[in-house]
């Protein structure tokens, strides 16, 4: 089989993930290769995500790794052998790669903590609020994409909506709160959307107050995903011009703090959904 040439973002983590725990054992990957039979060439392939590995090879190289994570050797079995396309694989070609591989990691993840200080997080937000921040300051967009990204981003909630979801906290600032993006019936809706969302047993939702003392979060934008175990853990970050995908463990302990640090600030759900409730009958 050829090697990939544009491995997706879980593809390219499972070959991380190899890598680090052959750098762990202290072994080039020459003699890695050799041990395992193939070519080095090969072995850069799966490093990189552009060749897969079998259950039974990844489980050989952990043990001539010496990795005694019998957890972390599991879930990166499960990872190279499962089957089945997600329903983000129909929208390759038309999206960007990287709107798919978030989809992955939300489908995929046990939990995620989200914080947003001036958008409404995606998970939650509404068709006519996306409908706005889209095309804001866009003298042209073609319509056909504008309503493929719409409808991607739409599907996207159903992984809060399936039977077995994943745990999800929302840490939203006021501002974002405050700011129509859209009009008033738009702004009305998006608040709604979130109390209602919020209802559900899975789903936390806290408000950052502009009356918190102490915070100095504004710069950022992200969501923290947990893994079927710690080491797979990812962190999903906003910019200006698209996404990143972070797992280096000083990285995830870094996020992972920053995040702890900023809902400390952040007011309880109830008091968080009573907020949210002045705030839309106020409009």
């Amino acid at each position: 089989m050829p090697p990939r040439s544009n491995p997706t973002a879980r593809q390219e983590r499972l070959g991380a993930e190899l890598r680090k725990m052959r750098e762990r054992a202290g072994m080039t990957a020459r003699e890695a290769a050799r041990r395992l039979g193939v070519s080095p060439m090969q072995m850069s392939h799966m490093e990189v995500g552009r060749l897969g590995v079998s259950e039974e090879r990844l489980r050989t190289l952990a043990d001539q790794y010496r990795c005694g994570d019998d957890a972390l050797v599991d879930a990166l079995a499960a990872m190279a052998t499962a089957r089945g396309r997600g329903w983000w694989e129909e929208c390759r070609g038309t999206l960007a790669s990287t709107s798919l591989d978030l989809a992955a990691l939300e489908w995929h993840s046990r939990g995620m903590r989200s914080l947003q200080v001036v958008h409404i997080p995606g998970l939650l937000q509404v068709e006519p609020y996306m409908r706005a921040l889209f095309t804001y300051a866009r003298s042209v967009h073609a319509s056909d994409h504008l309503e493929a990204v719409i409808d991607f981003r739409l599907r996207r909630r159903a992984v809060l909506e399936r039977e077995d979801p994943p745990s999800f906290t929302a840490i939203i600032h006021e501002a974002a709160l405050l700011m129509r993006v859209g009009d008033r019936k738009t702004a009305r809706a998006q608040l709604d959307s979130i109390l209602e969302t919020s209802e559900l047993p899975h789903v936390t939702v806290r408000v950052v107050p502009f009356s918190a003392e102490g915070f100095a979060g504004m710069g950022y934008a992200m969501t923290y995903a947990t893994g079927p175990v710690p080491p797979l853990d990812t962190v999903q970050i906003d910019h200006m011009h698209g996404i990143d995908f972070l797992h280096a463990e000083a990285q995830l302990n870094y996020y992972r703090a920053l995040l702890s640090t900023i809902e400390a600030s952040a007011i309880s759900p109830a008091k968080s959904r009573d907020f949210i409730h002045r705030i839309a009958r106020e409009l």
